[in-house]
């Protein structure tokens, strides 16, 4: 039986709990279990763009919040007006550029309400059964991830590559494989160390926590045998964008002949290739401090961008609903 560890149950992700919804802290996580409290759209996109949730968090949290707001259209704290949806869906969206993910599940959802005069009774039914599919879809990568892992596996990842990563390990150890899992910390949030390695832990899965550094010499000694990260955005060329520190490990894989797979629920048909990537930079500031914590001198300048851009001839397959699927395979399978 598959079980999903605390940081991946849908109720510690995102919930609605009377006029507040409920974001699941990962900025705090495992030293505490604490809820970021928002009670409006631009509260919500503020915590997006702040990092509370990461990763797949941001598209649960966005479609939730459309439901959010349908429900405070019925209780008459906003005016029932579809540009009213159509404004939280756009400051969503904003809050994340690189989640083209949950950008084209709100454009989605909204085309599917435009026009409808019952659209606020709609907006939930609709929701569910989007998230229905992604998790549907998140155990369907997670069988074909686990079919790649050796028996014998050193598995690398990069920061919190969530359900289909994780569910990959969960279906390899069902399977009787034995798996060692090397987790980088992944600064400045600390992802891999806070988030991967004790949802692993807590799975029963072997894992030992390494530095950002270090990844290059455990695929150098053959110690980890396979590559896997998530993917925030895949290409129609396969190009991958994940967080940064995932292209270094991609070049080191690629020299010593370590198969890379990302894993990606949603290639964008809209991004042809590198070129059409809206790139991320957050505030230098946090690449100075850990855990509130400086870790240099004061007024120190720094550099922050937030992904990697791993060009198709380092990944070896994108793990997909349509299958595994070699770069030059995505276009015509999602285009």
């Amino acid at each position: 039986m598959i079980s999903l560890p605390y940081l991946l149950r849908s109720e510690n992700i995102v919930r609605i709990e009377g006029k507040h919804l409920l974001i699941g802290d990962r900025r705090v996580y495992p030293f505490e279990k604490r809820f970021e409290r928002c009670s409006s759209v631009p509260e919500i996109a503020s915590a997006l763009k702040r990092m509370v949730t990461q990763g797949g968090g941001p598209l649960d949290v966005a479609l939730t919040a459309m439901e959010f707001v349908s429900k405070q259209m019925k209780e008459g704290i906003i005016q029932e007006n579809f540009a009213e949806l159509e404004r939280s869906a756009a400051l969503l969206i904003a809050s994340r550029p690189t989640n083209t993910t949950m950008k084209r599940s709100l454009l989605a959802l909204l085309e599917e309400l435009r026009g409808d005069p019952d659209f606020v009774a709609q907006v939930e039914p609709l929701v569910e059964a989007k998230k229905a599919v992604f998790d549907q879809l998140y155990h369907q990568l997670g069988k074909e991830g686990s079919a790649l892992i050796p028996d014998k596996a050193g598995v690398l990842t990069t920061c919190f590559a969530e359900h289909t990563f994780l569910l990959s390990l969960a279906y390899a150890k069902e399977d009787g494989k034995d798996i060692t899992v090397f987790v980088p910390e992944t600064r400045p949030y600390l992802q891999g160390s806070r988030l991967t390695a004790p949802s692993l832990e807590e799975m029963g899965i072997d894992v030992r926590v390494i530095t950002d550094g270090m990844g290059a010499t455990f695929l150098s000694t053959g110690d980890a045998n396979i590559y896997m990260t998530a993917a925030d955005l895949v290409c129609m060329d396969g190009t991958v964008v994940n967080k940064v520190g995932t292209l270094g490990n991609a070049i080191a894989a690629h020299r010593y002949m370590v198969p890379y797979y990302a894993f990606s629920v949603s290639p964008d048909p809209t991004k042809l290739d590198a070129r059409d990537i809206q790139m991320e930079w957050r505030d230098a500031e946090e690449v100075t401090q850990c855990m509130g914590n400086p870790t240099s001198s004061n007024g120190m300048q720094a550099l922050y961008p937030a992904f990697d851009i791993i060009p198709p001839d380092l990944v070896t397959g994108v793990v997909t609903g349509k299958g595994v699927l070699k770069p030059e395979e995505i276009k015509r399978n999602f285009q």
